[in-house]
């Protein structure tokens, strides 16, 4: 059986049914391409159990017909399907006619709730990769809705988008300067929630990830409230 076990941002966030799936498994592998979290090293401390760190091309091309006679457990960070890459696990399963057990975790799409703005006035989430793409047009689209935007990161090669980076490529790209809502390690002990206008954004240094923006929408009042609660600290 394959196990595919979300396991959040920090070591609050692991479910009992995480702890659970990983004493079933005879081997284990930690995904560490999609996001950051606990390390390795601890999270054998937390299992304790042995977990091998793997990259992109090993769980794309996983053969999963080795979880035929053994139990094989991937640990992704937040939830197993914030990011597309693991429904291919999902589909060979399937199709090869192999069990599979899914453990969802905490995510960015929930975690984002504790900014204070309400998780159904969000729009269509918006990836900002590492190339110049157009962030205006999906932005524009959301209309009132506020807009998540999602900065890439390549781990394994200390690479990321910043908060400063996407914010002056969307002033470039013709954005006004609107109110934005900068956030850095989210779900983290030292987790930082900064709400400016998006020149002023443009000026406070964000050195810590991972990173994300929002773009908010129209605003109901107790969003507004909340927000404004940020400034004060």
């Amino acid at each position: 059986m394959i196990y595919l076990i979300g396991i959040g941002i920090n070591k609050e966030n692991i479910t009992l049914g995480a702890l659970e799936s990983a004493k079933k498994c005879d081997e284990l592998y930690l995904e560490s391409y999609t996001s950051i979290g606990l390390g390795r090293e601890e999270l054998e401390k937390i299992f304790n159990k042995k977990i091998k760190k793997v990259n992109r091309e090993f769980v794309e091309n996983y053969d999963v017909s080795k979880a035929k006679d053994k139990n094989i457990g991937f640990f992704v960070y937040g939830d197993i399907f914030s990011a597309t890459t693991h429904i291919s696990l999902l589909l060979d399963c399937k199709k090869n006619k192999i069990d599979i057990k899914l453990i969802n975790g905490i995510s960015i799409l929930t975690l984002i709730g504790n900014t204070g703005l309400n998780l159904y006035n969000f729009g269509k989430i918006i990836s900002v990769s590492f190339h110049d793409a157009d962030l205006i047009k999906p932005l524009k689209n959301n209309g009132n809705l506020h807009t998540l935007f999602l900065l890439d990161l390549d781990p394994e090669n200390n690479k990321f988008v910043s908060i400063n980076e996407s914010v002056g490529r969307l002033l470039k790209q013709g954005m006004k300067n609107k109110l934005c809502v900068g956030i850095e390690k989210l779900g983290f002990k030292d987790e930082r929630i900064v709400v400016k206008n998006a020149e002023e954004l443009l000026k406070i240094k964000f050195d810590k990830f991972p990173q994300c923006l929002i773009v908010p929408g129209k605003l109901h009042f107790v969003e507004e409230e909340v927000l404004n609660s940020w400034n004060s600290q």
